[in-house]
């Protein structure tokens, strides 16, 4: 967030500061043009310099202006006078510091020297409703750069209340409470406000999901940023966002979860399904997992995809030789026929998993659910994965429902968060078409 004071100070300058516009006395055709601004009455002093304050402060002369600004502020009596002087001020000061940027964009710029102008801005009684939620906002940015979470958390949401709004401003919000200290409220905070646009029809950044992910990741909250994650792929189920998530969740340095090779292989899955698989090492990694576990169906089909793809380069002897294995294995195995038959009469369940497995790798997702099931009810099988695999079988058939009841039913860690991953998939799919 550290960028936060420099992107502030550049909207800040480009679209000027007070806003405030003097009429010059010279220019007045009649009693009520010599206010000086509109709206305001200033004493003959202060209006006999306000314009030329500001005209010079526009010409962006600061050292004419500066004495012209502390003349207005020493003869200042009432409160319209107040509030002009504190206005010139702040707008003297925000010149200054866009001058200096602009002449050393990389040296450090004081930005203290607008919270004395903004505080005067904040307690004047004439202080225009329109702008006061601008100040707030400037002044919470200040307490910010300054390290001051909890005061700039504030500032931030008593302009939040008096009506200002500007591009990613809860997301700013939420990044301040949690600097704060406050992780729990601020993405509290940011879900009611995806929620609220969502409802409204508004489009919410992936800035918003990322921040989510990565704010509750690092602060080793594993269920938020689950669902974090569920939230970022159900607005952009993009292979591209399935993906990152994925990645995240199980292969990244800073993963959510630590999978084991079977789990791993239901992770590709899904990758797979969401036309999200990323290179040739995952592809081989995928075919050699499965192959090891006795499906070379399945091995035979994921590497035949990614040479398709060409993420899998045609000179890969690794991927020539595994896709001769395995193609050599189906043919020794033949019809899966009398795997089923054998598997129902066993005693235990451990057949009927793999022979599921095999019918998953084939596409045959009605035998694969069968078997799966049978499976289940023999026992002696791990039944967290077997569900899982259930339920990928049922979300491939297009048996929304039963798949999101064989998810609901794993528990355990890192299982119960892959079935949770594809119970989203199950609920948005994908943009890209999914594997075969």
């Amino acid at each position: 967030m550290k960028t936060l004071s420099k992107l502030a100070l550049a909207a800040v300058l480009a679209t000027g500061v007070s806003g405030l516009a003097i009429v010059a006395p010279a220019a007045a055709k009649d009693k009520k043009e010599e206010q000086a601004a509109p709206g305001f009455k200033l004493s003959k002093p202060v209006q006999a310099i306000a314009y030329q304050a500001q005209q010079a402060i526009t010409a962006r002369t600061p050292a004419t202006a500066e004495p012209l600004v502390a003349q207005i502020e020493a003869q200042a009596t009432t409160d319209d006078d107040k509030y002009i002087a504190a206005a010139l001020r702040y707008d003297l000061e925000n010149t200054k510091l866009a001058i200096a940027q602009a002449a050393n964009p990389k040296a450090p710029l004081d930005e203290t020297v607008l919270a004395k102008p903004l505080d005067a801005l904040l307690a004047a009684k004439n202080t225009p409703a329109a702008d006061r939620g601008k100040y707030l906002f400037r002044r919470g940015q200040l307490a910010y750069n300054g390290g001051q979470y909890p005061v700039a958390t504030q500032y931030f949401t008593q302009a939040k209340q008096a009506g200002y709004n500007s591009p990613d401003f809860d997301l700013q919000l939420a990044k301040v409470k949690v600097q704060a200290g406050d992780t729990a409220g601020g993405l509290a905070d940011l879900d009611r406000y995806i929620t609220a646009q969502k409802a409204a029809g508004q489009p919410v950044p992936e800035a918003y999901y990322r921040f989510g992910i990565a704010t509750a990741n690092n602060k080793k909250m594993a269920p938020e940023t689950l669902a974090w994650m569920q939230k970022y792929v159900a607005a952009y189920p993009t292979p591209k966002v399935w993906r990152d998530v994925i990645l995240q969740f199980a292969f990244a340095q800073n993963s959510l979860a630590t999978p084991d090779k079977a789990q791993n292989v239901d992770l590709y899955r899904l990758m797979r399904a969401a036309g999200a698989m990323p290179d040739q090492a995952m592809y081989e990694d995928y075919a050699k997992s499965v192959y090891d576990r006795g499906n070379p169906y399945e091995a035979a089909a994921v590497l035949k995809e990614g040479m398709a793809s060409g993420r899998i380069p045609a000179s890969s002897t690794f991927s020539k030789g595994l896709l001769t294995a395995a193609n050599g294995a189906i043919k020794t195995e033949g019809s899966l026929a009398g795997s089923e038959k054998q598997a129902l009469a066993a005693k235990d369940g451990k057949i009927a998993a793999s022979t599921g497995d095999a019918y998953l790798g084939q596409n045959n997702y009605a035998k694969a659910a069968e078997l799966y099931r049978a499976a289940l009810s023999k026992g002696g099988v791990d039944a967290n994965e077997v569900n899982t695999r259930l339920g990928i079988a049922l979300a491939r058939s297009g048996d929304k429902a039963g798949a999101q009841a064989a998810f609901g039913a794993v528990t355990g860690n890192p299982r119960a968060g892959i079935a949770a991953l594809w119970t989203t998939w199950t609920q948005v799919g994908s943009n890209a078409a999914p594997a075969a």
